[in-house]
């Protein structure tokens, strides 16, 4: 298979992918190795790729690790700077996986793997999809508060509340935060800062 045909089929594959699945595709390893020599694909890390094409694309650390985290959602602080709850930068990808699935361990980007439990883990889940294989899942904004509220001791209280603040400023949907809020146990915790912070 010829190098330029290589590259259409990596395309397809997506922006960001394994070697498996570029050889699962009909690319040679050769054609592999000699567009990651011409520039035309970059090495992320051991067995994973990006199209060269497609550096700059929006989130993408978060496409790469919903590549190798297929279950998991991006949480916490990284969900907080998606969602403008946060001026920080945070230093990882936050991601968070089903209790009793298989933890993934991720190279690049730096990625913090965090496990919730199972039966409210799809409580508030996002898909986002800017095309067919650029896409990944994340705690809509008022999981992302709650659980930066319930995980405070981790995160910070002060990252907690600031979230807290940010989220009430900009078109709070009270009734869905309190809802998230109970079923994920915190709903007094964050009513009691809900009422000292209007």
């Amino acid at each position: 298979m010829s190098r330029p045909r290589s590259l259409e089929q990596l395309r397809e594959v997506g922006p960001i992918f394994r070697s498996s699945e570029a050889v699962a595709a009909g690319v040679s390893w050769r054609d592999l190795y000699g567009l990651r020599d011409e520039g035309e694909i970059i090495e992320l890390s051991r067995g994973l790729y990006q199209l060269r094409e497609s550096a700059g694309v929006d989130n993408i650390d978060f496409i790469a690790v919903a590549a190798r985290a297929r279950l998991g959602m991006i949480c916490l602080t990284s969900a907080l700077a998606y969602w403008d709850l946060t001026d920080e930068v945070p230093s990882a990808v936050d991601v968070a996986i089903p209790k009793g699935t298989h933890r993934p361990v991720i190279d690049y980007p730096p990625t913090k793997v965090h496990v919730f439990a199972s039966e409210t883990f799809d409580l508030g889940r996002v898909e986002v999809a800017r095309a067919d294989k650029e896409r990944f899942a994340i705690t809509s904004r008022e999981r992302t508060v709650v659980d930066t509220f319930r995980l405070r001791y981790q995160v910070g209280s002060e990252l907690a509340n600031e979230a807290l603040r940010r989220y009430l400023r900009s078109r709070p949907e009270l009734p869905i935060l309190s809802r998230v809020g109970h079923a994920l146990r915190a709903g007094n915790a964050l009513a009691d800062s809900i009422r000292l912070l209007m």
